[in-house]
C-alpha cells in the first residue's frame, strides 16, 4: 500500500490524511482551509481534475466572499458546478447567512498584535511572570486560551509540550505566546529569545505556526514579531 485513496469515494493522488472529510472528522471544521471545506460541499470533480483541485482554482478566482453572494444562475457557470451542486452551495450560504444574522458564530479574527490585547489584560500588572498561549483557528480566531505556566522564563517551566498538546487537543491551526514583564520594561531578555525560537522551531515540526511572542508591561506591549526577534 502507498498510502494513497483511489478506490474508496475520495480524490485519487490525494494522500489520506489530507483528504478534507476525512480532516474534519479528526480535527473539525475550524481546521479546514476554504479550499477544503468547498470540496466537501461539491464532493466530486470531473475528469483530469479532482474536487479539491476544482475548489483551490474556484476560492483563487472568486474568494469567498463574492462566492457566498452567487445566485443558483451563476454558479452554474463555473466549470466543475452543475444545477445540484449550485442547489446546494446556494443553500448551504443561505443557512449561514441566516445564522450570522443571529449573531450566531461570529468571533473576531486576530489581524495584529493590538487585537491580542485584549486576551491579556489579567497578566499586564502581576507582580510574577505569567506565561500564556492562544490557540487559533484557521481563520485567525482565538479557540481558547492556556496559561502555561508562572514564574522567570526557562527551559525547566516552559516545554514546547506544554504548549503544543493543549494545541493539537483544540485542533489550532496556530498559536500566539505571551508573557508579562513586571518590571514594566518590554524588552525581550536573552532567555525570552531563546525560548521563543525553540517554540517556533517545535511549532514548525508540529505544524502549528507561532504567530507572535507578545511581551506585556503595565503600560506597554511589544510584539516579537515586528520587532524581527524571531
Amino acid at each position: 500500500m502507498n498510502g494513497f485513496v483511489k478506490n474508496r469515494g475520495g480524490i485519487a493522488g490525494v494522500a489520506d490524511v489530507d483528504m478534507p472529510r476525512e480532516k474534519l472528522e479528526r480535527l473539525g471544521p475550524e481546521a479546514l482551509r476554504d479550499e477544503e471545506l468547498l470540496a466537501i460541499l461539491l464532493r466530486t470533480g470531473y475528469e483530469g481534475r479532482n474536487v479539491l483541485e476544482i475548489s483551490r482554482g474556484i476560492i483563487k478566482r472568486y474568494s469567498v466572499n463574492n462566492l457566498v453572494d452567487m445566485d443558483l444562475k451563476k454558479l452554474t457557470t463555473i466549470k466543475g458546478i452543475g444545477r445540484a451542486k449550485a442547489a446546494g452551495l446556494v443553500a448551504g450560504f443561505e443557512l449561514a447567512k441566516r445564522g450570522l444574522n443571529q449573531g450566531i458564530g461570529i468571533e473576531p479574527s486576530i489581524t495584529s498584535p493590538v487585537d491580542v490585547l485584549g486576551f491579556l489584560t489579567d497578566i499586564k500588572d502581576r507582580r510574577k511572570e505569567y506565561f500564556v498561549a492562544l490557540f487559533l483557528n484557521a481563520r485567525n480566531q482565538v479557540i481558547c486560551r492556556e496559561d502555561v505556566s508562572i514564574g522567570s522564563l526557562n527551559a525547566s517551566l516552559v516545554h514546547p509540550r506544554e504548549v503544543f498538546a493543549p494545541a493539537v487537543g483544540s485542533s489550532a491551526a496556530s498559536v500566539i505566546l505571551a508573557h508579562n514583564h513586571p518590571s514594566g520594561d518590554v524588552t525581550p531578555s536573552r532567555e525570552d529569545i531563546e525560548l521563543t525560537r525553540r517554540m517556533v522551531q517545535a511549532g514548525e515540526i508540529m505544524g502549528i505556526e507561532v504567530l507572535d511572542h507578545l511581551i506585556v508591561g503595565s503600560e506597554r506591549f511589544l510584539s516579537m514579531k515586528e520587532a524581527n526577534v524571531f
